[in-house]
């Protein structure tokens, strides 16, 4: 850790109490080896509300493309999620990890990314694969009340565990009308007809949000796969935090 860095995040902790039981949780995977879905984002980045890329001794990646809508990933030592730090770049499914050993990691990683998953279940099953015994799952989705799913229904249970009966798979476009239907143009940033383009090619791009999650479904979700949920946390602005064993 750099000594700059160190003094801006006691400096977060003790200015902003709400990020502390947070910065809390993140010390405790100090020299720990993490792998993260997706990314790498500014939630696990020095200023961000949990800021392990700080703590950990590595952080491994998986990418589901070399060249995707949110950058281009080459396999290999390539994963720079902080300043002079590199971890293992994957390129596989978030639903298909065979790539990586099980029982290998210390804590997985997962922002903004579960609800581009077409089949979360079937992820969540294969993710827990891969955690040591006693090992962290730090999962944070939207809170759709902030972002552009705040007309949409909240996904039931019910609904994730029939997609992981049915086996759903990448190519599915169940939501798609419901999706752009509801869409909000102001609060997505974007405006429809380029949303649209994109989803159109959802294979590729994996810019729609398949399901719409609460709290209480998390939870659920958890439970059935064999998690424990710790804590759980709402971030302003639209961060919903779910700390499992």
């Amino acid at each position: 850790m750099r000594i700059q860095d160190g003094i801006v995040t006691i400096v977060s902790f003790l200015r902003q109490p709400r990020k502390r039981d947070l910065i809390r949780e993140a010390y405790k995977l100090r020299d720990k080896i993490g792998l993260e879905i997706g990314g790498p984002t500014t939630f696990f980045a020095l200023r961000g509300g949990f800021p392990v890329y700080l703590f950990a001794e590595r952080v491994d990646n998986v990418n589901y493309g070399t060249e995707t809508f949110f950058g281009n990933y080459k396999e290999g030592l390539t994963y720079e999620y902080y300043p002079g730090k590199m971890g293992k770049q994957f390129i596989a499914e978030a639903t298909d990890l065979d790539v990586i050993a099980n029982n290998s990691y210390d804590f997985i990683l997962s922002s903004h990314s579960l609800e581009h998953t077409a089949n979360p279940i079937k992820a969540l099953m294969e993710w827990i694969k891969k955690i040591k015994l006693g090992g962290k799952l730090i999962l944070v989705l939207p809170d759709k009340r902030n972002t552009f799913d705040h007309r949409r229904e909240y996904t039931s249970f019910a609904h994730l565990l029939d997609d992981f009966d049915k086996n759903t798979t990448e190519h599915d476009s169940t939501h798609f009308e419901e999706i752009i239907s509801t869409f909000d143009e102001e609060a997505a940033k974007v405006q429809i007809k380029e949303y649209k383009r994109l989803i159109k090619d959802n294979y590729i791009n994996r810019c729609a949000h398949h399901h719409v999650f609460s709290q209480e479904v998390v939870g659920d979700v958890l439970k059935y796969v064999g998690f424990t949920v710790e804590s759980q946390f709402e971030i302003e602005p639209f961060h919903l935090v779910t700390i499992a064993s």
